[in-house]
């Protein structure tokens, strides 16, 4: 007898977009990410121009990075640790965050077992007119949502500063039950994402998606999207994108 949900997934992998359901995770082994299993989400080998990793720390876990030409953006999503840069070192717990220049070595230290990681990565990319961006450290729990386009159940909190010098913005989206975006967003910034709580809908290019917590989706520049949450409780996700910099150069 076959049994046809051994073989099933709501994973779905395009040329355009990417949803990755937890169901199919396969840790990997990186130089670097001691005590840790890391479960890389989103890379340049379907097609990205970010990396998006999923960390999870067991017993003496920790992180040693050397960054070249790599920014990265650390999340807390759930437990605690302590990132350091150069002779600065801060205590995170969960909805804490860093933004990690390119350029700097950064280290993860004494994370309690169990304590996850969102971390997203790019290429700097330089532009010598508005300068290169420091060292960001703060928790989500501590800044102000705005209502999104007026809509007081579409929270969004921006994570990094608005300034011309960040090519990448992080950001915390809420939508309370049948709360949405307004309208299918079809742009040139590339998504990285993945949901926090809550489920709901995702339009992905011409297809339709339910999603829910631990899910991870991956959105190609003009890639059709739209989100609607469903559910009785609050849909939240954290996504990064590609920002200020002109596509000529």
């Amino acid at each position: 007898m076959i049994i046809l949900s051994h073989g099933m997934t709501r994973t779905r992998v395009t040329e355009r977009y990417a949803l990755i359901a937890p169901d199919g995770h396969v840790p990997s082994t990186m130089a670097g990410f001691e005590g840790s299993m890391v479960n890389i989400l989103i890379s340049p080998a379907m097609g990205a121009n970010l990396t998006q990793l999923l960390v999870t720390f067991g017993e003496e876990g920790g992180i040693q990075y050397q960054s070249e030409d790599v920014e990265s953006f650390i999340y807390v999503m759930e437990g605690d640790c302590v990132v350091e840069i150069e002779d600065h070192a801060e205590a995170l717990e969960a909805g804490g965050f860093a933004f990690l220049p390119a350029g700097v070595d950064w280290e993860v230290e004494r994370p309690e077992p169990g304590t996850r990681l969102t971390i997203f990565q790019k290429f700097f990319d330089e532009d010598e007119l508005v300068g290169e961006p420091s060292p960001v450290f703060g928790n989500a729990d501590e800044i102000q949502g705005q209502a999104f386009m007026g809509d007081p159940d579409a929270m969004l909190k921006t994570l990094l500063p608005e300034s011309l010098m960040f090519d990448m913005a992080v950001n915390l989206f809420t939508f309370q039950p049948g709360a949405r975006l307004p309208f299918v967003e079809t742009h040139v910034m590339e998504h990285g994402l993945i949901m926090l709580e809550g489920e709901g809908i995702y339009r992905l290019d011409n297809d339709w998606h339910p999603v829910a917590a631990g899910d991870a989706i991956w959105m190609a520049p003009y890639c059709p999207q739209w989100f609607a949450a469903v559910g009785k409780s609050p849909a939240t996700y954290l996504y990064y994108k590609d920002i200020n910099r002109n596509p000529m150069g």
